[in-house]
């Protein structure tokens, strides 16, 4: 290891200090100022970004570098995906603190396990080897489980966390299964020189075909595609509306990540094979998850069956294994995280002390308590049913177009079907908010800064999509178009 390694890895190296920081500070912090460790965690993300946008690596026109004998890779699909990462972590925090203050949960251990999960989220982004790939993918479920039963009272929340932690061991171990059999048939853990061995030696070996079988699995629990799907409704609705915010939106960004290392990087040459597998999984999550999110009572358990749906159109941008299905596949999934981070930030906003609002009558008669908030619910939920002008459109649009170019116009053309179904249960809680009595209308309040980053949220959403060249432009640059 040397300095120039390290600065590579900079933003990698600030995570982890200002995680142990603030894991050790909490010892020393009163419980009245607890608001120093938010402060810190904030700052946690923000110098992150910087470090990361300064792209120090950038010079003599390369676009990407490794690091750590070819184990961690620096390039801007990396660094577009990380800053993404920090804004909506971000947002996340800003949305927490009123939820834990509210429910007296408000403990450092939340930003701790948080910003060790972003470690591991990071990790992911940048690797460029299996073992590295393992080890992000590990941090981030560690952490992860330890967040979703966060609320020691809660017995739904003890009982969704073990249901993760047996199912994502299994995940991981097909995962561990799968690379050892690639390793076995190629001799290497770096991408790179797995996909040189492949290139060289053919694609008629077994061992590797059931390597990528397994591998497969790994990436598809991840997304939470059909159908490795099951925790997915379970840990939602029994996590804390603050962990699930997070366990929507940037683990999501990671597996997308790995999903592009691993099957583009090093398993290119076997396309033809992993890209049948995914057009399975793509339909049936999209086709599972928009028929069960209609039967849904419980916002947080039908945002997680439109999750599943989401994560299928995300996969079908994989699908060609070109440029433009990678870049509008990262497009969708940086459109998603920002669309679900909003939505669990209306159902923080409308929950009162002690009771979430995680229930669809919840938002009756929302448009008389507040017409404001009652717009942003609105936006988000067209965008989230792939409404014109709102991004949500634009990310499925360009999905949608890269599957037709690539010749599979049925997978298309079901994918718009179901999506339209889909739009059901969107619109009902735009009935509900719109055209019905509030059961209980309780003022709605938030500190300044909650109505402030929700507000941005939901004009990103719009402003997004009414510019959606924008934030598309980058996610295609990314990848050299």
């Amino acid at each position: 290891m040397n300095s120039a390694q390290m600065l590579l890895a900079a933003p990698e190296f600030w995570v982890l200090l200002m995680a142990c920081a603030i894991l050790i500070g909490d010892v020393f912090v009163r419980e009245q100022r607890r608001g120093i460790i938010h402060m810190l965690a904030m700052l946690t993300v923000i110098f992150a970004a910087i470090i990361t946008l300064r792209g120090d690596y950038l010079v003599d026109g390369v676009l990407s570098v490794t690091a750590f004998k070819g184990q961690f890779i620096r390039d801007p699909m990396g660094d577009v995906l990380k800053v993404f990462s920090f804004f909506t972590l971000g947002l996340i925090f800003t949305y927490s603190k009123y939820y834990l203050r509210s429910f007296n949960m408000f403990r450092s251990d939340f930003y701790a396990l948080t910003l060790f999960a972003l470690l591991g989220v990071m990790l992911l982004i940048s690797a460029n080897s299996m073992l590295m790939i393992y080890l992000g993918m590990e941090l981030i479920s560690l952490s992860v489980y330890a967040l979703v039963a966060f609320n020691r009272e809660s017995g739904r929340g003890s009982e969704a966390a073990m249901k993760y932690f047996v199912l994502g061991s299994m995940a991981s171990g097909m995962l561990l299964y799968g690379m050892s059999m690639i390793y076995g048939a190629t001799g290497s853990l770096i991408l790179t020189d797995i996909a040189a061995a492949i290139s060289q030696q053919g694609t008629d070996s077994m061992l590797l075909t059931f390597g990528l079988v397994f591998v497969v699995v790994g990436i598809a629990f991840k997304f939470g595609a059909v159908p490795f799907h099951m925790w997915i409704p379970d840990v939602y609705e029994g996590a804390p509306v603050a962990v699930t915010m997070f366990i929507s939106s940037i683990p999501k960004l990671a597996a997308f990540a790995m999903a592009y290392r691993f099957l583009s990087t090093g398993l290119g040459d076997l396309h033809v094979h992993w890209q049948a597998m995914l057009s399975s999984l793509a339909l049936l999550s999209i086709v599972l998850g928009n028929l069960a999110a209609i039967m849904q009572t419980n916002i947080k358990r039908m945002l997680a069956y439109s999750t599943i749906s989401h994560m299928g159109f995300v996969l079908l941008g994989l699908l060609p294994g070109t440029a433009f299905g990678f870049g509008a596949s990262m497009y969708y999934v940086i459109v998603h995280g920002i669309m679900s981070v909003a939505s669990f930030g209306m159902v923080i906003l409308l929950s009162t002390p002690g009771k979430e609002a995680e229930q669809l009558q919840d938002f009756k008669g929302l448009n008389q308590r507040n017409p404001f908030y009652a717009a942003i619910m609105g936006l988000i939920m067209f965008s989230m049913a792939g409404v014109p002008p709102m991004v949500g459109f634009f990310a499925k649009l360009m999905v949608l177009k890269a599957v037709i170019d690539a010749g599979m116009i049925w997978l298309a053309v079901i994918a718009v079907v179901f999506a339209v179904i889909g739009a059901f249960y969107y619109l009902r809680i735009i009935k509900y908010m719109y055209f019905d009595e509030p059961e209980h209308a309780p003022e709605i309040t938030a500190p300044v800064d909650f109505g402030a980053a929700l507000t941005l949220n939901g004009m990103m959403i719009l402003g997004l999509g009414i510019f959606s060249s924008s934030l598309f432009a980058i996610c295609m640059a990314s990848f050299g178009l």
